[in-house]
């Protein structure tokens, strides 16, 4: 609050403040100090307007001065009244206005004076009385006196001409004036008329001041013996009962006081409320701005560790480099060196022998039995002319190649990543595009793929999915690859895909969406791995057969829970006590025992006269009508209608055998030894369907 008790004139604690038109207060020392007379031509120009001045510049609104604290978050404000609304925001701060509206100043003439005010630079205009007749801004002395005795601030004399004033030691009760001790000897000596006043210390007698003046503010200025009682709110002026009857009240719409004091109250208090809210919101937002602030400190320092880490990493990379170049030119010397005293020995040794030769030679020379020399001239002769003619290859077959080393260090292309080695602006990656031509869809999945956003960083995609039936997208993938297969899906659906990049920023908008459709009908094989161990299936896993006396259950490669679903079974061997058994089961069904027996299981088990349905070892409806080699049995599964029927060679065998399926259901079917079927998928249902 302090911010609101300082003078915009002189910047100190408010020194018996007063209140211009415009609302902006003064001390009134400074007020006399910033008036200018006016001269008499200015006088008589503007006496004829003077009133118009000032009523003009009494009825304009107030502006209040902003004074921004280097400590915003520190602002608090508190009104608590009688009105009974209370503003909390933070103790010992209180707010309060002033009203002055309806004062009407003297009439310019000669001897007038003007005042500018400070802060708005508005004029006002005043008689030969000055700015003694602008009113006391009393509630200001009252909050200024108030924060001083909080403060225990030392009032300053009144009088003194000095700056800054001198402390305070007495105050007249009388004269309602501060002295200092000099001020006091030399203004209000202890004699005289003056010597009845009484003189109290500076606190004591700012108490008993404010007594003064509030029981002194409660009389009407024109009926003495009237309190003010009532309020007129035409003029915006305390009136007595004497006015409202005498004066120009009397057709006025008037007011309780205390009704309208409590009135303002309370709807300062409800605009204080406002304003305390908005003052919380921006300090929490202060607030947030300041951890945003520590958290901008400690991402800076985060990734100066992380240049430093990875520089360091750079470093300690190209000193392992470094040291490997070295020993790289250290074996290549090794084995020039090796090379060269092979060499040298190679050379020394051909030498040798070729001086051996030579000195051989030269003795034959001396033979004088030409039977004997001619008995070994054409062999010596033969010997030095091939030593001569392989000289130069045995002796120096390529020198340069021993004493120059043909390696050359080649640092282009590491000090271009260098000097390209900058940082990445982290934005939210753009918009992921969906490349069409390599997106497909086989049996019940789909393949999306899609290609990085230009000019952007990438940590990851994210892949969404709907259901098939235009519901709610559902992620299905996230990672760093651009491409997925997505299996297990709905047949004959048409699903939508969509992908969107993120990064440490955030994530980027969704691509466009693509539709894919799977097949209409469903070709798949049996599971081995899904299958009993005990059964044995061709390569292509269309047929299978079993070598035990016990049933045991194979299973079909995909899972269906939604649409219409029909394959067929070809009898490949069937032996005359065997009773194969056809349906559909779930994942977790038991593959040791006839498919139908557990909760798991739905089933026709048929021989070569008859068959059942069979569900949780319970058999119904009896069928006539068997197979035998060459049959085919047919396994309709209606999960629009959630029914399993059969067929025989391409008849209904019975009615409808199950209702009430819903979940995942596999192709099933249990075989023992003497039977062996084959798979045939991707069919049309029959085309009496309808009547079965």
């Amino acid at each position: 609050m302090e911010d609101e008790l300082h003078c915009i004139a002189c910047k100190q604690l408010f020194n018996n403040p007063v209140l211009l038109p415009c609302y902006h207060a003064i001390c009134l020392n400074c007020a006399v100090h910033a008036q200018r007379p006016l001269e008499p031509s200015a006088s008589q120009e503007n006496s004829g307007n003077s009133t118009t001045s000032s009523s003009s510049t009494t009825e304009s609104h107030s502006s209040s001065s902003d004074y921004h604290h280097s400590e915003s978050d520190k602002l608090s404000i508190l009104s608590e009244t009688d009105s009974g609304v209370v503003c909390n925001s933070r103790p010992n701060s209180y707010v309060g206005t002033p009203n002055i509206n309806g004062i009407v100043f003297p009439p310019v003439s000669a001897g007038s004076y003007s005042l500018s005010c400070p802060a708005c630079k508005k004029t006002v205009y005043f008689d030969d009385n000055g700015a003694h007749n602008l009113p006391k801004y009393r509630t200001m002395r009252n909050i200024v006196d108030r924060y001083g005795e909080l403060r225990h601030i030392v009032p300053k004399c009144q009088l003194c001409e000095r700056e800054p004033a001198a402390d305070a030691t007495v105050l007249c009760e009388q004269c309602e004036v501060l002295y200092c001790d000099s001020c006091r000897e030399n203004c209000h000596p202890s004699r005289g008329p003056l010597a009845k006043h009484n003189l109290l210390e500076p606190l004591a007698g700012k108490l008993a001041l404010r007594n003064k003046i509030r029981n002194r503010d409660i009389i009407c200025s024109d009926h003495e013996e009237e309190c003010l009682s009532m309020y007129c709110m035409v003029c915006k002026t305390p009136v007595c009962a004497v006015c409202m009857h005498e004066s120009r009240h009397s057709s006025h719409d008037v007011q309780a006081i205390n009704t309208m004091c409590k009135a303002q109250k309370t709807e300062l208090s409800q605009n204080l409320q406002q304003l305390s809210e908005k003052a919380r919101t921006t300090t929490e937002f202060i607030q947030r701005l300041k951890q945003m602030s520590e958290k901008l400190n400690g991402e800076c320092e985060e990734l100066e560790r992380q240049v430093d880490a990875r520089c360091d990493a750079l470093i300690r990379s190209i000193e392992r480099r470094r040291q490997w170049l070295i020993d790289t030119v250290r074996q290549d010397k090794e084995t020039k060196q090796r090379s060269l005293k092979e060499h040298v020995a190679s050379c020394t040794c051909k030498l040798q022998k070729t001086t051996s030769l030579l000195q051989f030679c030269i003795e034959a020379l001396k033979e004088n039995d030409p039977v004997s020399f001619l008995q070994v001239g054409s062999m010596l002769i033969a010997r030095v002319s091939n030593t001569d003619l392989t000289w130069h290859k045995d002796v120096l077959p390529s020198p340069r190649s021993y004493h120059q080393l043909d390696l050359t260090l080649d640092d282009n292309t590491v000090l271009k990543a260098i000097e390209h080695m900058n940082f990445i602006q982290m934005k939210t990656p753009s918009a992921a595009l969906i490349i069409t031509e390599e997106c497909s869809a086989e049996n019940n999945s789909v393949t999306i793929a899609w290609q990085p956003p230009a000019s952007s960083y990438i940590e990851g995609y994210v892949l969404e999915l709907d259901d098939g039936n235009g519901g709610d997208f559902r992620e299905v993938y996230c990672g760093i690859e651009t491409i997925c297969t997505v299996d297990g899906l709905h047949f004959n659906c048409t699903y939508n895909a969509r992908v969107k990049a993120f990064n440490s920023a955030g994530e980027g908008e969704y691509s466009e969406i693509i539709g894919l459709q799977t097949s209409e009908v469903a070709w798949f094989a049996f599971d081995p791995c899904l299958s009993s161990p005990e059964l044995c299936f061709t390569p292509d896993n269309l047929t299978v057969t079993c070598e035990g006396f016990e049933h045991r259950v194979a299973l079909g490669s995909v899972g269906f829970s939604r649409g219409v679903h029909y394959w067929e079974f070809t009898v490949d061997r069937f032996d005359a006590d065997t009773d194969p058994s056809f349906g559909v089961a779930r994942l977790d069904v038991s593959k040791e025992e006839m498919l139908g027996k557990d909760e798991f299981g739905w089933s026709m088990y048929i021989d070569k006269q008859r068959s059942w349905f069979m569900h949780c070892r319970n058999h119904e409806q009896r069928c006539e009508g068997g197979i035998q080699v060459g049959s085919t049995v047919g396994v309709l599964l209606d999960l629009n209608k959630h029914q399993l029927s059969f067929f025989v060679n391409d008849e209904p065998q019975g009615p409808v055998a199950f209702n009430g399926l819903y979940g995942v259901f596999y192709p099933a079917v249990s075989v023992n030894r003497g039977v062996a079927v084959t798979l045939h998928t991707a069919l049309d249902a029959p085309s009496d369907v309808d009547d079965c």
